[in-house]
């Protein structure tokens, strides 16, 4: 799938690069990552693997071909992963119209474009499943690109998702910041040369987080939006 971008992304007249606020989707802005687990629980279920809800959760936010291999190594996922991965996508849609934001996302995401952040998605959804995801934070009139998987080589925790989410926009590493939940999310953003914040919401502990790389934690989007005056998104 193609990236997404609204407006030229460029900056002009020799003015300084923009700065970018990269956005996980999953488990940051979306209320997902318990709804991934118990999806790809039955997957694997549904192909004769046993694996536990919480080595799943730690997996949640790699692409679906890693996540398999990481859960029963290269050699099976190899033979598996696309059939296993198809299930989990069919029971996932299930959800689709159900999908719910954490409560200030689109306010944060809204605030942040206000004060001339440009807004970028770095996720591994696409087509119908981004789709819904854009819908849930119902803040599309401020997002300006969506880097998906089909539009690098690598997922997280390579830093290839960030890096093409600043290249949408014309950002500059440096002035931009990576908000993510998971420690793939926090090790991408690293690798990408941004600073990184991450958020509790996706079930993963602070000191993980903290040893991936996060230069601040927050709760959930409400907390960070409450706590922006003093966070790396001042």
């Amino acid at each position: 799938m193609a990236a997404t971008t609204r407006g030229s992304g460029g900056s002009g007249g020799g003015a300084e690069a923009p700065r970018a606020a990269v956005f996980d989707v999953d488990g940051t802005l979306v209320d997902t990552n318990h709804l991934h687990v118990v999806t790809w629980w039955e997957a694997f279920r549904q192909a004769g693997h046993q694996v536990a809800t919480h080595d799943i959760h730690r997996a949640v936010g790699l692409g679906s071909g890693d996540l398999v291999a990481r859960l029963l190594g290269e050699e099976r996922a190899g033979a598996e992963a696309e059939e296993i991965g198809d299930a989990h996508t069919v029971l996932y849609a299930q959800y689709f119209e159900r999908l719910s934001a954490f409560r200030e996302a689109s306010r944060l995401l809204r605030t942040l474009a206000g004060d001339g952040w440009r807004i970028v998605l770095a996720t591994s959804a696409e087509g119908p499943e981004l789709s819904a995801l854009r819908a849930a934070i119902d803040a599309d009139d401020v997002i300006e690109a969506t880097a998906s998987a089909g539009d690098v080589e690598r997922g997280k925790p390579a830093p290839e998702p960030v890096e093409r989410a600043l290249e949408l926009v014309g950002a500059s590493a440096r002035r931009s910041v990576f908000v993510g939940d998971t420690v793939w999310d926090m090790r991408a953003g690293s690798g990408a040369g941004v600073r990184c914040v991450a958020l509790l919401c996706g079930g993963i502990p602070r000191q993980d987080l903290e040893k991936a790389g996060a230069d601040a934690v927050y709760d959930d989007p409400a907390h960070l939006l409450a706590s922006l005056a003093e966070s790396p998104l001042a």
